[in-house]
């Protein structure tokens, strides 16, 4: 065990050093994984439940289009981004796993608050509130991924866990969409925040804190981590993290906006039930956005390993967008409902493409304690640009929109079903932005990279 400059570098020999005084098999490492996917599935169950409820919500209440953009959006969003930064650098000091459990009880019960709203005020209490929580989710889970799992195999471990998206979606699409029906969209906040409760104590007693840097080929790990704003500084330096944050940031924008509203689309101009959306936009998560999500991690690694050539990191997501544009615009432009939920399903696979390479790269672009906080910053600029302003300028170009179709004389109900419908397609061309920013990430990578 040697040491330079406040900097600690363990070999994989053995010794009493911490890093190597930690052992974990092989299944422990799946576990670990595994566990933090349904820690991720609960996140977005929590916060994506929402979606399926929005019609529901917006006809007993009587708000705009606007305003439920604002609820699944910005309400949450603001302190989601906001407190993500500070909780990251607590998670590149603390222990990780009593964030990850604290935080997911936080948005569990914050969840089950948000049944019991009785106007458009305590709706937007709930939805924030749940934004704190879950701010304590993902930045300290990629920290101990990147520290179980060794660069090689990083980006398909961050690709699995990011597959919580899809699974939590799943999960309450089905079980909001049903419980809706059954019993009201009261009911569906409670059943999908109170199982959350459980989960934290089992994260608290069987999750293990590894040593910073245990997976990297040559452990280095840094005594304090270094002051946030040399830390941001530095990322912000390198035009690789620029344009790979930018990319991001588009994709959430594009993907937050059109999810967001994609039950209320098949709703209002396919004349679907919450029932039948739910059950159709299930499938359409776990084929297209799971299968899209684990596929993209690990074929980037893959093809790294097959060319020697991290850039496929960048490159892949890239092309990727750029061939899920067609696909999108189809979703929304063909008469034919069947052929709209088939097509989300190859749209939804190759757009989710990006999320492992994203973060394993932001990961590789700083040290062992700076990870959390990396992507705290990848987050804050994903959420606060996606999940922000996404569904809030979806739902405001749908509102827009059908006043200018009623003004044409069309009827209510059909202009409603015809502004959201364009609005969507609108948002879909974005979309070729952010394969543009990939692309130009792929060009400094090599010389921006870290690990």
């Amino acid at each position: 065990m040697a040491s330079n400059a406040g900097v600690t570098i363990a070999d994989s020999r053995p010794s009493t050093g911490p890093a190597t005084s930690f052992n974990v098999s092989e299944a422990y490492r799946k576990y670990v994984l595994w566990l933090l996917f349904t820690v991720y599935v609960f996140n977005f169950v929590d916060r994506s439940i929402l979606t399926i409820l929005i019609q529901p919500i917006k006809e007993e209440f009587k708000f705009s289009d606007t305003e439920m953009g604002m609820l699944g959006g910005i309400a949450f969003a603001l302190l989601y981004c906001t407190l993500g930064i500070p909780i990251a650098r607590w998670a590149d000091k603390a222990n990780r796993v009593f964030i990850i459990s604290m935080s997911l009880l936080v948005w569990s019960v914050s969840t089950v608050f948000t049944g019991f709203a009785r106007n458009f005020t305590q709706l937007l209490l709930g939805r924030v509130a749940v934004g704190i929580g879950e701010a304590g989710c993902s930045p300290p889970a990629y920290s101990l991924l990147s520290d179980y799992f060794e660069p090689k195999r990083r980006s398909t471990a961050l690709a699995i866990y990011s597959m919580g998206i899809s699974g939590g979606v799943f999960l309450g699409l089905i079980l909001g969409g049903q419980v809706a029906r059954l019993y009201g969209w009261r009911a569906a906040f409670y059943v999908c925040g109170l199982p959350g409760v459980l989960l934290a104590v089992i994260v608290r007693l069987t999750l293990r804190e590894p040593p910073r840097g245990f997976s990297d080929p040559v452990p280095l790990t840094a005594a304090q981590p270094p002051p946030v704003g040399e830390v941001l500084g530095k990322l912000w330096s390198k035009r690789a993290f620029r344009h790979l944050s930018l990319a991001a940031a588009v994709q959430a924008f594009v993907g937050y906006g059109i999810g967001s509203f994609n039950a209320a689309f098949l709703m209002r101009t396919h004349h679907m039930t919450v029932a039948q959306v739910g059950g159709w936009m299930a499938l359409v998560t776990v084929a297209g956005g799971a299968t899209g999500t684990y596929f993209g991690g690990w074929l980037a690694d893959r093809l790294t390993a097959r060319y020697q050539d991290r850039r496929w990191q960048m490159w892949l997501p890239g092309m990727a967008t750029l061939v899920a544009f067609p696909l999108g615009l189809l979703v929304y432009i063909v008469p034919s409902k069947e052929v709209a939920i088939w097509t989300m399903i190859p749209a939804l696979a190759i757009a989710s493409m990006y999320f492992g390479p994203t973060y394993s790269i932001t990961h590789g672009l700083v040290g062992a304690r700076e990870r959390a906080l990396a992507g705290a910053l990848m987050l804050f600029i994903i959420n606060l640009i996606g999940l922000g302003l996404g569904p809030l300028l979806t739902g405001m170009l749908s509102d827009i929109l059908k006043d200018h179709f009623v003004a044409q004389g069309d009827a209510k109900l059909a202009a409603a079903a015809s502004g959201l419908r364009w609005s969507m397609v609108l948002m879909v061309c974005v979309n070729v932005w952010s394969a543009f920013h990939y692309l130009r990430a792929a060009r400094t990578l090599r010389e921006d990279l870290t690990v």
